[in-house]
């Protein structure tokens, strides 16, 4: 930990120089894991434009010319070696008035070490530093400890007169890193970062930046990647602190910017003024446009031209077919509605209303041909077994099945709709409604599907027009539609209900008896327990989808799938 003494000698050493001043530009962009030679174009573009804006100095995110976060790719020297020629390139391109901070995977320094997450001080034609994280992160998605080597110490970087500290994104989340940068004569903190969104991230980060600040009394520059890789998002939201814990500079979410900022050594420590503050982006707002990025990046850096999806005339459907509309446009977006002998009029017509607003095409393909040939060949071999869940799953499969050959036969990925309620406790169809390549309503639960719609419906953030989700979807009761006038809440509590217990149980990791005391029913609250716990292998074959919350399946929530531990309420 830091003491007054040594703060009390950093603000002496800030007075003994003044009116000095430095142009520091936070790059907020877009990379692609494993596109190093994309990325380093990237780099050079964006370089470029810092430039030209006059900026002395630019900042990238974490990791930029491998992407982030590269998992396993991390472990091999090809990969290595191929990011240190890109900016050893990049480092070419400065000069003695414009250098660079980029982050880059570091080779091993020999057999048996482990690389290291970098940043490498571009200036005057060459590589003249780097510094190494030292604080690795092994917790929810991260897992660095198993990859790279930590620093030993961080690194100071002398450019333009300024000493600039480079903590690397997990480094500022306690304080010894940056106190260790102020005691040896930091003046401003430097912080490059690949930290995915989640609902309450970018307050934490603004707090534990905050934080840093008022110990060591250094302005602070949160420079943080933004677009979606596999099943995470990064926000962007870059910002930077003042030397009295000012907000001077925040870069909007969710889309890249260049925030180019003057920053000035006083009396009071050094000032920054920069582009004014953009807007935050919060709740529903920001988990839907969290749900665009990821998807729109999950398409495009993959190489789809488009994707296709079955409108059911529900609203997880329709909140899907209105986020891929949103994020890669009508044209690239195809509608299918498969319906059997339960599907309603309403259905079909609601189904037909949204496909309208979203401004897609909707065919019609009827699955009763299929399912009453799957009836002549299976009912003799079920013997005098009555109708029961083993035929609505039939009917969710031939759904799964056709859509798979649609996107097979016209090359569009297909998205699957279900949502984080629904996966928890395994209201859904493996082979069926759970065909897919990406879901991106995998970690949002059912109300908060529909708190997203009525915002959508509200907002019209990329100018389409009507309200892209039917408000008759939005009222009447939920239902699959495999057997006569059946509901979801034929088999499930209410989602309020539902939802609150979940909550409790994948958020929180509450015990039972204390979501009991919250008030709900003890034998629901075992018995959603006991769908959950019996629903893991069918999460585990499920297609990925963007991280919204704290705990998303599969990326944070990693349980057995043979498990023989159950909670019990006290006293039950």
């Amino acid at each position: 930990m830091s003491s007054p003494d040594w703060r009390a000698r950093a603000v002496d050493a800030k007075g003994r120089g003044m009116n000095r001043s430095i142009v520091i530009a936070a790059v907020q962009a877009n990379p692609t894991v494993g596109g190093i030679n994309a990325n380093e174009a990237l780099a050079r573009q964006k370089m470029a434009e810092a430039r030209a804006a006059g900026a002395d100095i630019a900042i990238f995110p974490e990791l930029f010319i491998n992407g982030y976060p590269p998992e396993d790719l991390a472990m091999k020297p090809a990969f290595w070696r191929a990011g240190q020629c890109a900016v050893q390139r990049l480092a070419a391109e400065t000069d003695e008035d414009f250098a660079a901070l980029v982050g880059v995977i570091w080779p091993a320094e020999g057999p048996g070490r482990r690389p290291r997450n970098a940043l490498a001080f571009l200036a005057g034609g060459e590589i003249r530093g780097v510094a190494f994280k030292c604080d690795l992160p092994n917790y929810g998605v991260f897992d660095e400890k198993r990859i790279f080597e930590p620093g030993e110490e961080p690194s100071i970087f002398s450019w333009k007169g300024v000493q600039l500290g480079a903590p690397i994104c997990e480094d500022i989340w306690s304080p010894d890193v940056c106190a260790s940068l102020a005691r040896r004569g930091a003046e401003i903190l430097l912080a490059p970062n690949g930290s995915p969104y989640r609902r309450t991230a970018e307050q934490e980060r603004f707090e534990v930046a905050r934080a840093r600040v008022a110990e060591t009394g250094l302005p602070l520059i949160y420079v943080n990647e933004v677009g979606g890789q596999d099943e995470l998002v990064f926000d962007g939201a870059s910002f930077a602190l003042d030397a009295r814990g000012r907000q001077v500079m925040r870069l909007p979410a969710f889309e890249e910017a260049l925030g180019v900022m003057h920053w000035t050594e006083g009396r009071d420590g050094w000032t920054g003024s920069g582009p004014p503050l953009a807007d935050r982006l919060e709740g529903a707002g920001a988990m839907h446009h969290a749900m665009v990025v990821a998807l729109r990046d999950y398409v495009n850096k993959s190489g789809f031209p488009g994707v296709l999806l079955g409108l059911s005339g529900g609203v997880d459907s329709a909140l899907t077919a209105a986020v891929a509309v949103d994020a890669l446009g009508p044209d690239r977006v195809r509608c299918f509605m498969l319906p059997s002998r339960y599907t309603s009029q309403e259905s079909l017509d609601d189904a037909a209303d949204c496909a309208g607003r979203l401004g897609v095409r909707l065919d019609e393909i009827p699955i009763s041909p299929a399912v009453d040939a799957f009836a002549g060949m299976l009912t003799p071999h079920f013997g005098n077994r009555p109708p029961d869940l083993t035929e609505e799953n039939i009917q969710a499969r031939i759904r799964g099945l056709s859509l798979m050959a649609l996107s097979n036969k016209l090359g569009s990925m297909l998205l699957t709709t279900g949502n984080k309620s629904e996966m928890a406790v395994g209201y859904a169809t493996l082979y069926g409604d759970m065909c897919g390549g990406y879901n991106v309503l995998k970690d949002l639960y059912k109300t908060e599907v529909y708190e997203v719609c009525r915002w959508r419906n509200a907002h019209d953030p990329f100018r389409r027009g009507l309200d892209p989700i039917p408000e008759r979807i939005l009222t009447k009761p939920p239902s699959a539609e495999l057997r006569p006038d059946q509901k979801d809440q034929d088999s499930l509590p209410e989602y309020e209900e539902l939802d609150g217990i979940l909550h409790g149980l994948v958020e929180e990791e509450a015990t039972l008896d204390e979501i009991v005391a919250r008030g709900y029913p003890p034998d629901t609250v075992e018995r959603v327990q006991r769908l959950l716990y019996g629903s893991e292998y069918k999460r585990r074959q499920s297609a990925p989808g963007v991280k919204i919350g704290a705990r998303a399946f599969g990326r944070d929530r990693r349980y057995p799938i043979v498990n023989g531990f159950r909670d019990r309420v006290s006293g039950a």
